[in-house]
């Protein structure tokens, strides 16, 4: 009796079960809610692009392709049928269409990559018989000249006289027991000056002018002053050429340039110390080159008429007295220019550097 009382006590004070009811949703009505929206939406960004991308295509195209695109969609098979010129009837191309024709060049209708026109060029001044026969008139001279001439003579395999299409060249080598400057040093030897005087009397007879530069070998300089290099050191040396020959006689205004090419320009490249790609080189300009100089330097009004006397006032006025009492050659006219003649570009020297480390100039 009383265990009955207990377990009817306990179940008293238990608590109740909780009961969860799902109800089962119908399979027609859970379609509605599935994946189907997502869909929907690509296919609406998908048009939205469409649409951005089309409205970019018209804002960047001409009126031209404009109207091509409105008489394709208006008649799109009239290019098999013909039509009026202008017109997309007119067009070859069914493909093409009312659109872009690669073979018609107006503005907007062919190709955009047409090829410009291309702005004619000056042509190269060629040169004439008489500066031809002058120049080698001079050479014949030059070479008369160093055989009769007993201080020139004994140096004459230093000496290289050659007709190129710039003019007369006249070349000064070093030799390897006999150099034109002492080592690193723009100073010239004696016998350097010698050869240079000599020679700068004989450039008066051709109004010609003269273009001087000078030449190193490929040995480094690194004995003087910091950035002092070969470039320094051939302007020095074609500088101290220019000076010599207008001690020996030759009228300064008609020096064209002095420069220096420091070893870029070697006889023989396969050698970094050759004597021979030390030197001096000396250019008697043919009128054919010097107005391509003058040309290329901006001037371009040129008239062969006009004589010596009209293009370089001031040169002709020093070298009249001389030339009144020698008989010089027949001269063609030369180079009218509308402005004064510029100075010649003369490099100024710079402190003689210490002597140098290297074994050759």
């Amino acid at each position: 009796m009383s265990e009955r009382r207990s377990r009817s006590a306990q179940t008293d004070t238990a608590p109740a079960p909780v009961i969860v009811r799902r109800s089962k949703k119908g399979d027609d009505h859970g379609g509605h809610h599935g994946g189907a929206w997502k869909i929907a939406y690509a296919d609406f960004v998908t048009a939205m692009m469409a649409f951005f991308l089309l409205m970019w295509l018209l804002g960047s195209t001409s009126k031209y392709d404009k109207q091509g695109i409105e008489d394709y969609f208006n008649t799109p098979l009239s290019s098999l049928l013909g039509g009026n010129e202008g017109t997309a009837a007119a067009r070859p191309s069914v493909v093409q269409g009312g659109g872009r024709d690669v073979s018609d060049s107006r503005p907007g209708v062919g190709t955009k990559s047409q090829t410009e026109p291309t702005p004619p060029r000056a042509a190269t001044p060629a040169v004439t018989p008489a500066d031809a026969e002058r120049l080698q008139q001079l050479k014949a001279k030059l070479s008369a000249l160093i055989e009769q001439s007993p201080a020139l003579k004994a140096f004459k395999d230093q000496i290289r006289i050659s007709i190129t299409n710039e003019g007369l060249r006249i070349e000064i080598v070093d030799s390897q027991n006999r150099p034109m400057f002492a080592s690193g040093s723009p100073k010239l030897q004696p016998y350097a000056v010698t050869i240079l005087t000599q020679i700068g009397a004989a450039l008066n007879d051709v109004d010609n002018r003269i273009s001087i530069a000078g030449h190193t070998d490929a040995v480094p300089y690194t004995a003087g002053p910091e950035g002092y290099s070969n470039w320094e050191l051939s302007s020095e040396r074609a500088n101290a050429a220019r000076r010599a020959l207008v001690a020996g006689g030759m009228h300064s205004e008609k020096l064209l340039q002095v420069r220096g090419l420091a070893d870029v320009l070697p006889l023989n490249s396969h050698i970094a110390d050759e004597p021979t790609n030390r030197r001096i080189s000396i250019l008697v300009l043919n009128k054919a080159a010097e107005q391509a100089f003058f040309h290329d330097g901006g001037r371009t009004t040129l008239d062969d008429a006009s004589p010596a006397g009209v293009a370089l006032p001031a040169v002709s006025a020093r070298l009249q007295p001389a030339a009144q009492g020698a008989v010089l050659p027949a001269v063609r006219p030369a180079v009218q220019v509308a402005a004064q003649p510029i100075a010649p570009p003369v490099v100024q020297p710079v402190s003689q550097p210490a002597t140098a480390s290297r074994s050759t100039p």
